[in-house]
């Protein structure tokens, strides 16, 4: 992840994560054959740490939106980088594919109990993504107390309103 987050995905290679975790390249090359395998093992980890949070947060509805706000708006932004690279090499490495499809999951489930509709929890869903997007690209980066007020406008019962076109 620090030579992703400092250089990009193009950058990883079984020697320079040997270098970087001061082991001879053949550990690495023993347990993974391939810079694909090295690639979802580092995503099957951040992943199983997220949808851990997620799940963790789940147990308190009421405080879960504030703990959402907060893991995306976690303060390492070079970690942050490395981990929306990741998810986006997905794209095109199909291997990554199912880490990408478990985070859908654990975020739709994480919505559900605020949103019964699906398309409102995708729509929820592709805000969340966005917001940590926005976590990798903006300078400064979104806050914690504006992220908890976007995260609980998404989750929170739908306010009638004016009309929209016809």
């Amino acid at each position: 992840m620090r030579i992703i987050g400092r250089d990009g995905v193009a950058a990883v290679s079984q020697r320079r994560v040997a270098a970087e975790a001061d082991v001879p390249p053949s550990a690495v090359m023993y347990h993974y054959a391939s810079v694909d395998e090295l690639l979802l093992a580092a995503l099957t980890r951040v992943n199983d740490s997220y949808v851990a949070a997620l799940e963790a947060l789940a147990r308190d509805p009421r405080s879960a939106p504030r703990g959402l706000a907060e893991l995306v708006t976690a303060p390492d932004r070079e970690h942050l980088r490395a981990e929306c690279e990741l998810f986006l090499m997905a794209a095109r490495r199909p291997a990554l594919r199912p880490e990408a499809e478990r985070w859908r999951g654990a975020v739709d489930a994480f919505l559900a109990p605020y949103l019964d509709d699906p398309v409102d929890r995708a729509a929820a869903a592709a805000a969340v993504d966005g917001l940590f997007l926005r976590g990798c690209l903006e300078d400064p980066p979104p806050g914690v107390e504006e992220v908890h007020r976007i995260i609980e406008r998404l989750v929170s019962p739908r306010r009638s309103g004016p009309a929209g076109p016809r």
